[in-house]
């Protein structure tokens, strides 16, 4: 998974957990590990939401400013199904 610049500090520092993603079908799996970094994180859970599930509090927990600084970033192509991704990042 990529992040934004401004965020994968944030991710790497554990202070952010989840991200919000809007793809055709969903490009990563519970238990997946991905490169971020210097070390990888991993992907707790995948669920797909509405778009009326992103909050101002889900986008703070996400590491944007709010709601539409989020859907701004979250939209990936031509997809319209909304996801919830939680990962830890690990070391290594």
């Amino acid at each position: 998974m990529q992040f934004a610049k401004h965020i994968r500090a944030k991710v790497i520092d554990g202070t952010v957990t989840c991200s919000v993603r809007i793809w055709q079908s969903a490009r990563v799996k519970a238990g997946g590990r991905y490169r971020v970094g210097p070390g990888f994180i991993e992907v707790v859970s995948v669920k797909e939401i509405s778009l009326g599930d992103i909050t101002l509090v889900l986008a703070r927990k996400s590491g944007f400013a709010g709601v539409v600084d989020l859907l701004k970033t979250a939209k990936h192509g031509a997809g319209e199904k909304v996801y919830l991704v939680e990962f830890r990042y690990g070391e290594g």
